[in-house]
């Protein structure tokens, strides 16, 4: 798989689904807390969603009947792990018409692709060695026009045409068997585990090559094709802002070292940089209003069935389940967890759901979650918001912690709150768990998805039309990113703007 743009967590590839399923298991405490700590420091993505990519075995142009049955599975296992195929055929139609498109005008216009939308809100999109493309339909959500789509495509289209998954796969196994000739059969594995550990660096930077290259093969391909060649700039730079938001401390934060692709403001200097080789800004079509109408109408965010953040609160139709965050937190339901952050990120929390035995006690379960050290007699068992519940203190080198662990029937939910230094967030976290209580079945009931509607500016203010964004917090922000605006922009009076609502 190549050209992962955007996904959460710290240089790792991890796919992301619509979250928190009614079966989630959680997985190490730490590791996760570590995870919800970078990203709501702005990680989750170049920041909070960190761009990532993966790799999977090249097929060969012509396939036996084995591997097309490998590639079907693959492609069954990846729309699964992204919430299914999203169904939006005047969006599908568009994006597969932008491909064609974009393949006579590519250095392989005999290769055949197949486009496949997902229902998945994150910011997304890859391609098979196959020639089957992927995008999510939150990318689709943030590109502001046919030409900026097409940036994208023509990226992923670049790593299949420049064979960058065969070529990684290839230094892949070749840094595998050095390592393990030098660590078993040298009988030296200090050495072994030395050069295993230099190989991540050479595959991170060989990757970070690819991109490079596959966005500059990609802006190449774009103008050939008729497009705008400085959209791919203005998609990354969406991209890049959209980062800044999820961070909730308004800037991106240190790009990982190990991260697989480059820095998204890098990235946006050289495809500037590339487009201004082909010409001056004002080449190709951008096709907005086409765009415009085929993404009118479409999902945005999280499907209501698998939990969605309505301001401060958290609904969760599925688990049956509802919470309120205290005042000053913004909240993000992500795969494994529910995770919020301050803005001024000095504080964070977590709530996920953890397998636990019937007979097991709350305190077991705490101790058993949390792989660092609990305050000796910290740890108390007692009634939360009426359900059976323990609480613990912990104090790291840089954070303190409180947790949870409520039974609410037969399902037992961990809810984490961090403070930084050595300020104990009790009162907050005390208010937060409090306010857990069961999904009344009448609220599950009217919860809608939210989704894109194409408006009419009614006037020059950007701050009038984002009043009527149905978002949790920084709504002109989000109007602005959405758009593909900067701030302090007029709008077109009568010109149809990206607007989300319920």
């Amino acid at each position: 798989m190549d050209g992962v743009l955007l996904e959460a967590g710290s240089g790792a590839a991890r796919r992301r689904a619509p979250c928190l399923r009614a079966r989630l298991r959680a997985g190490p405490a730490l590791a996760i807390l570590a995870w919800a700590l970078a990203a709501c420091a702005g990680e989750h993505t170049g920041a909070v969603l960190t761009p990532a990519a993966v790799t999977v075995p090249a097929e060969a142009p012509r396939t036996t009947g084995r591997e097309r049955a490998t590639s079907d599975a693959d492609h069954a296992k990846l729309v699964a792990s992204f919430g299914g195929e999203y169904r939006a055929p005047a969006a599908l139609r568009l994006l597969t018409e932008v491909t064609d498109r974009l393949v006579k005008a590519s250095d392989r216009p005999d290769q055949t692709y197949v486009v496949t939308l997902l229902d998945s809100p994150v910011v997304n999109a890859f391609a098979l060695p196959s020639g089957r493309l992927y995008a999510t339909r939150g990318l689709v959500a943030l590109a502001s026009d046919t030409s900026e789509i097409a940036a994208v495509l023509a990226h992923e289209i670049a790593h299949v045409t420049l064979n960058h998954a065969s070529a990684r796969t290839e230094l892949e196994l070749r840094s595998q068997l050095v390592s393990r000739v030098v660590a078993d059969v040298l009988n030296d594995p200090a050495t072994g585990a030395q050069l295993q550990n230099q190989s991540r660096f050479a595959l991170a930077r060989f990757s970070r090559d690819q991109e490079l290259e596959a966005d500059a093969a990609g802006v190449r391909t774009l103008a050939k094709a008729g497009y705008d060649p400085f959209a791919a700039a203005r998609f990354l730079s969406a991209l890049n802002r959209t980062v800044a938001l999820k961070a909730g401390s308004g800037g991106p934060g240190e790009p990982d070292m190990l991260a697989t692709h480059p820095a998204t403001a890098e990235r946006v200097t050289l495809v500037t940089r590339a487009a201004r080789r082909i010409g001056a800004p004002g080449l190709g079509s951008d096709d907005r209003a086409r765009y415009l109408a085929a993404v009118d109408g479409i999902a945005y965010g999280d499907d209501p069935g698998e939990g969605v953040v309505r301001g401060r609160r958290f609904v969760h139709p599925s688990l049956g389940i509802a919470f309120e965050v205290p005042d000053g937190f913004s909240i993000e339901n992500t795969r494994n967890a529910v995770l919020g952050t301050t803005n001024e990120g000095s504080r964070r929390l977590l709530f996920d759901q953890v397998e636990a035995k019937a007979d097991q006690g709350l305190d077991a379960v705490l101790k058993a979650t949390w792989n660092d050290t609990l305050e000796p007699g910290s740890i108390e068992t007692r009634t939360i918001a009426g359900y059976p519940g323990a609480t613990a203190l912990s104090r790291g080198k840089d954070w303190t912690f409180r947790l949870a662990a409520l039974r609410v029937g037969d399902t037992v939910f961990r809810m984490i709150m961090a403070a930084k230094g050595a300020t104990d967030p009790d009162p907050a976290f005390r208010r937060w768990t409090g306010s857990l209580a069961t999904l009344n079945p009448d609220e599950a009931r009217t919860l809608k998805p939210l989704r894109l509607q194409v408006m009419p500016a009614p006037s020059e203010s950007a701050e009038e039309l984002s009043r009527r964004m149905a978002v949790p917090d920084r709504a002109l922000e989000r109007f602005l990113v959405l758009n593909g605006l900067e701030k302090g922009a007029a709008l077109k009076a009568g010109q149809g703007y990206k607007v989300v609502v319920e």
